[in-house]
């Protein structure tokens, strides 16, 4: 193939993936807010919300938003350390990739996708497993804060002795399995070799060796930090919409929606009505104005999710999305593609890449 025409191949499928990615986020936005949000009335109440002196609520809610993701990003870098040591600011640029690819997608998986586009090609395995433990740590914040939370939540309803039993353990269990297969990350590779997996994918998945229980338990620490953090935030907001819950109502409520999340297979856009239901359905008992408990889950959407993934579009349009995917022809002269050793990175060669990883970076 002529250099020219290769060139111009190469310029269009860029191209073209990063179009494609922007229109999807669009879209989604798009379809998903027109007709399902009442945006003068969310403005009117808004507006007397911020009239009546609750202010300081919504921003301190605002001022949260960088230090939430601040932890994200570290929780990453910690469970991508055993195989690179990735620059914080490159970490930033991924995370929020994955933000904005994970708003159209279900379960948010589009985040791996964000966060492979944002680093080298050689580390594009080491992202999807950092990110996979990374979420591995969330969901055990999420399970077992949602168990203390839906404990105070049935306590203030009074539906204690009815519901709780079979519930709780069944709840309980969950995150116990999942905290063991979370520590035992390393040995997980022991039972997987005796399945019959093809060496294309075992070559990652032997990979998980390399973490060790502290850098476990860091990530972990950061998960649970992080879920605290934007419960908080979720307090802050339902605060200035002048919900005056009682903390207890108010903190096993937001437990409880973030649990009853985790069953709802849709992306974040797609989801936003139904989180709206779900928190009704929740503080309804409690609180009368139903607009105000729908403006508080809607503007916790707006703060920690599409404003940080309209900053992550922007990243994404100045991603060379076939470099990144080893697909390019100077990312395959360097040995960076996928051509080389699978993708796979070995820790064993850090030493001698780190000068190529900050120059680079």
């Amino acid at each position: 193939m002529p250099l020219s025409t290769y060139i111009s191949w190469r310029r269009a499928v860029n191209g073209g993936a990063k179009l494609l990615i922007i229109g999807l986020l669009g879209w989604a936005l798009y379809s998903e807010l027109q007709g399902e949000v009442d945006i003068p009335t969310l403005q009117r109440l808004f507006g007397r919300s911020w009239q009546g002196h609750r202010g300081h609520f919504l921003i301190l809610a605002i001022v949260l938003m960088p230090l939430n993701w601040a932890m994200e990003v570290e929780k990453w870098r910690v469970f991508l350390s055993p195989f690179w040591r990735a620059p914080k600011r490159l970490a930033w640029k991924a995370v929020f990739a994955g933000v904005a690819l994970s708003l159209f997608t279900p379960n948010r998986i589009g985040e791996y996708g964000g966060r492979v586009l944002a680093v080298p090609a050689r580390y594009n395995w080491a992202a999807v497993l950092a990110t996979a433990a990374g979420s591995l740590a969330q969901l055990i914040a999420l399970l077992g804060g949602g168990l203390a939370g839906v404990f105070f939540y049935l306590k203030q309803r009074q539906l204690l002795p009815e519901l709780w039993g079979s519930m709780g353990w069944a709840v309980l269990l969950c995150t116990l399995l999942v905290l063991a297969l979370f520590l035992y990350l390393p040995r997980l590779v022991v039972v997987l070799r005796r399945l019959p997996l093809p060496q294309k994918w075992w070559a990652p998945i032997a990979q998980l060796k390399h973490y060790r229980r502290r850098q476990l338990l860091s990530g972990l620490a950061w998960a649970v930090c992080r879920y605290s953090l934007y419960s908080f935030q979720f307090f802050l907001l339902l605060r200035f919409f002048g919900l005056n819950l009682p903390v207890g109502a108010a903190l096993g409520g937001i437990a409880t929606l973030f649990l009853a999340q985790l069953f709802l297979p849709l992306p974040p856009v797609a989801a936003l009505l139904a989180r709206g239901e779900l928190a009704l359905l929740i503080w309804s008992p409690f609180a009368p104005e139903k607009l105000s408990i729908v403006a508080a889950t809607f503007s916790l959407f707006i703060i920690n999710l599409l404003l940080p993934a309209l900053l992550g579009a922007v990243f994404i349009v100045k991603i060379n999305v076939l470099k990144s995917l080893g697909y390019d022809q100077e990312a395959k002269r360097y040995d960076s593609g996928p051509d080389a050793s699978n993708g796979i990175y070995s820790p064993s060669t850090e030493s001698m890449e780190n000068n190529n990883d900050s120059t680079s970076a």
